[in-house]
């Protein structure tokens, strides 16, 4: 069994510092949203689609330089504030199977903040970001999820996702996979646990470290009755 993680919300505590670089940058250009709200909304897509569906929303574009200022403060952000969600190195040690990142966020992006949180030895080489593998779409597009499965040659029925996204969960279970999904970092929200189920989930946690017997049950339920 093959288990693939979700980065940003699932391993590292990140979504909330993008949500107060994007959600600032955003204030300047007259579209008031608060960090909590943006992250709530938009948890998942990458920051080029978050400014995209809030330029269709309002009627007008952004100037081109946005997108790079937003994606470099949030970058010097991560590198100075990022924290591990509370308990991954222990639930990384109790679980003894094949494993894999596959995000939405740019590969720098990633190396950067596993490796201030000390997760980047931990995964590399299987880091895989959606928008540099295969046809480069990004979730909900089910591409990264099966590129993994192809480099690990492992059957989409035989993985397990953990995602804290419903724009990862339909991706993952569009990829034919089975879901975790994940409420325990800081931009969760009242819902959280009922939008991840009702995008695909077979279960919600709020601690990592239920994870390993999440995915030890499921191993179990896909094994044949004698």
């Amino acid at each position: 069994m093959l288990v693939i993680f979700d980065c940003d919300g699932v391993l590292i505590d990140s979504e909330i510092l993008s949500a107060e670089v994007d959600a600032a940058i955003l204030k300047e250009y007259g579209y008031e949203i608060s960090p909590g709200e943006l992250a709530h909304r938009f948890a998942g897509i990458t920051t080029g689609g978050i400014f995209q569906m809030i330029s269709e929303e309002i009627g007008r574009e952004f100037p081109d330089e946005v997108l790079d200022r937003a994606k470099r403060e949030t970058d010097i952000k991560l590198r100075k504030e990022v924290k591990p969600i509370d308990g991954v190195h222990e639930m990384l040690d109790a679980l003894d199977l094949p494993r894999c990142i596959c995000s939405n966020s740019r590969s720098e992006r990633l190396e950067v903040s596993l490796g201030k949180v000390g997760l980047w030895d931990r995964f590399r080489p299987y880091v895989f970001s959606a928008q540099e593998v295969g046809t480069k779409r990004g979730k909900p597009a089910p591409d990264v999820f099966l590129h993994a499965a192809g480099v690990f040659e492992t059957d989409p029925a035989e993985a397990v996702v953990v995602e804290d996204s419903t724009t990862g969960v339909t991706g993952a279970v569009a990829a034919g996979m089975r879901v975790i999904g994940f409420t325990g970092a800081s931009h969760s929200w009242p819902g959280h646990a009922e939008a991840l189920m009702d995008s695909g989930a077979v279960t919600v946690v709020r601690r990592l470290a239920e994870v390993p017997p999440t995915i030890e049950a499921l191993r179990e339920w896909r094994q044949p009755v004698a």
